[in-house]
């Protein structure tokens, strides 16, 4: 099953060097039954762009969370989110049954390097539209029509497609 895997910059990174994407459980995105179900006239394509787009929503609060602890320390985490999809075996995928999260996933085991397809990033020119998008999340939550507009300038920007080859390249 092909799984999209919400991430930072920071944490892929992290993957490379120990190998793999875990520990698990992990929580990825993916074509469900559910999302087939609710998306009837959608083709393939369409039905990945959903849940990969669902995968950079989640990136983008993984951001907000490592914006929020680094700022005590003065770290810096580059404002892009990330999503890596990873081929992964049908047993190692539990599906739910959330009508909110039609395309969520629970992985049971980590994500090995080797199973990675490509790593989708956004373009460093989004950085300001994302960290705007972070600032806005809470409001947004809360129901703020003028925040969820912010998010929205955010997901107006396409992720930029990797080769798992020039992962490297992106961590300079």
């Amino acid at each position: 099953m092909r799984v999209y895997l919400p991430c930072t910059l920071p944490g892929l990174a992290r993957v490379v060097a120990a190998g793999e994407l875990g520990p698990a459980p992990l929580t990825g995105y993916a074509v469900t039954p559910a999302l087939v179900e609710w998306y009837a006239s959608g083709d393939t394509e369409e039905l990945e762009y959903v849940a990969m787009t669902e995968a950079a929503r989640a990136s983008l609060r993984m951001l907000a969370d490592a914006l929020a602890a680094e700022e005590a320390e003065g770290a810096a985490t580059p404002a892009r989110r990330v999503v890596v999809v990873a081929e992964v075996p049908d047993a190692a995928v539990s599906v739910g049954a959330d009508v909110d999260e039609r395309a969520r996933v629970r992985l049971t085991e980590p994500v090995s390097l080797t199973r990675l397809a490509s790593v989708h990033v956004d373009d460093p020119a989004a950085a300001p539209d994302i960290e705007a998008a972070v600032a806005a999340l809470p409001a947004a939550d809360l129901g703020d029509d003028d925040a969820r507009f912010t998010l929205d300038g955010a997901e107006a920007h396409e992720l930029m497609w990797f080769a798992t080859q020039e992962i490297p390249d992106l961590l300079v």
